[in-house]
């Protein structure tokens, strides 16, 4: 009987948490990374540490919802500080003309149980392109700590450098083209 009251509760919770349709990322629980190959033979990782992200629904499995982000170019962290500071150059995110980058989805559509295709505008180094991406809903739960609901995702793809005009003095032998994408994130109502 504790077990179905507990679960009760639960969905109760989760229910009622949609009259309130705006999630903001836990930053503690989510991480914006990428991973380019460097050299044809290694691959070299990535993360944006200072960022900003949300997500505005009204139904319970987020098939409606616009998923927004913005990062500081500036925080950009492969854990070599001389790399980062040559990400952050004219050579690469030209951070002080560039200060940020964004992607705000603009549709989203079933591709099979939880999962999805999220499509939107990602503008990264002054462009902005439509880009498309996969985005696995792992569901929603009531945190323990603030008795409140938690959804996760998933999101992974890749990107072209060269749309956004990235790193154009450094061929694709030095570095890949394709820039994999993977960001995880805990969201809290």
């Amino acid at each position: 009987m504790k077990k179905i009251s507990a679960l009760f509760i639960a969905v109760t919770i989760a229910v009622a948490s949609f009259g309130q349709t705006t999630w903001k990322a836990d930053k503690a629980h989510t991480q914006v990374k990428f991973d380019i190959t460097h050299l044809g033979v290694s691959t070299v990782s990535g993360a944006f540490t200072d960022f900003d992200a949300s997500i505005v629904a009204t139904k319970a499995d987020f098939s409606d919802a616009v998923f927004t982000l913005t990062a500081k170019a500036t925080s950009i962290n492969t854990g070599v500080q001389q790399r980062d500071e040559h990400l952050r150059s004219a050579d690469f995110f030209d951070v002080a003309k560039y200060p940020e980058l964004s992607f705000k989805s603009t549709s989203l559509a079933k591709n099979g149980n939880n999962k999805y295709k999220v499509s939107g505008n990602l503008t990264i180094h002054g462009v902005t392109k439509p880009v498309t991406l996969d985005l696995w809903y792992r569901g929603t739960i009531t945190n323990p700590m603030s008795q409140k609901p938690d959804a996760g995702f998933r999101v992974t793809g890749s990107v072209k450098r060269s749309d956004f005009g990235i790193g154009g003095k450094f061929p694709e032998a030095m570095l890949s083209e394709e820039v994999i994408i993977v960001a995880d994130g805990e969201f809290g109502s």
